[in-house]
């Protein structure tokens, strides 16, 4: 098996997520794909199948579960076929088109409804709002600053549970992003995502209406970091980003 790593949602190589790509014949045994995952130890590793229609079969794994969507790895996947594909995912249909140097990803939007936190991670503060989307909990900070200088409690968010933990906040005035982001997932092997595709599903449908537009920018400010382009669209949402190749892997075992 070949793998290709590639960083999504950055212009340049050792930024944004990294997710390694392989494209097979046919699925291997689950237990064969999650451990591949675990050997190459990134927030995801992507397998997809040709369907013989010109679409392909896709699914991601983090290095403990297969999740049921996955942004960056199929950004980092379109970005190896060429920029344009068509999935089909245990998250339904999703369409990538190449624009320029980006790529834009037509996927569902989550809604976010209000809901209290069963307990307060260290740390975290006082949070403006709360809720889940998706599968995740989102959590509105007072500002970016907040998000930026969070020292996260791994502890203290695996136990509210669910598959990711989302902290958000709007940018500081005078830089290129209108949102800001942070992810952490200890519940899925990943104690920070780097940047998070599906989290901006929840973002875009956050803030969009908050901010009374349908087009936003979402900086997620990781150590890695990473740009997301984002576009409100009823129950879609299309999201936007860039891609590196920066490594081949061929397994040998």
């Amino acid at each position: 098996m070949e793998l290709t790593v590639v960083d999504a949602f950055t212009d340049r190589a050792f930024a944004g997520n990294p997710a390694a790509v392989a494209l097979v014949d046919g699925f291997p045994p689950d237990r064969r794909m999650q451990a591949v995952a675990r050997e190459m130890n990134l927030s995801e590793t992507a397998f997809a199948v040709a369907r013989g229609d010109g679409a392909y079969d896709l699914r991601w794994f983090t290095p403990a579960v297969e999740v049921d969507l996955c942004g960056h790895a199929t950004l980092a996947t379109a970005h190896v076929l060429g920029g344009s594909a068509e999935f089909h995912t245990r998250s339904g249909r999703l369409t990538c088109a190449r624009s320029g140097d980006w790529v834009e990803m037509d996927f569902p939007a989550w809604t976010p409804t209000a809901r209290p936190l069963p307990s307060l991670p260290r740390g975290l503060g006082t949070p403006v709002w709360t809720g889940v989307a998706g599968d995740d909990w989102l959590v509105q900070l007072p500002s970016a600053e907040d998000v930026i200088e969070l020292s996260p409690d791994q502890a203290g968010i695996a136990n509210v549970g669910r598959r990711a933990f989302v902290v958000t906040a709007r940018a500081q005035p005078g830089t290129d992003a209108d949102v800001v982001s942070r992810v952490f997932a200890p519940n899925a092997g990943i104690p920070e995502d780097p940047v998070t595709g599906s989290a901006h599903c929840a973002l875009a449908a956050y803030w969009c209406p908050r901010l009374g537009r349908d087009k936003l920018v979402g900086y997620q400010a990781s150590a890695r970091g990473g740009t997301v382009r984002m576009r409100l669209a009823g129950d879609r949402v299309v999201l936007s980003g860039q891609a590196v190749t920066v490594s081949k892997v061929a397994l040998l075992a």
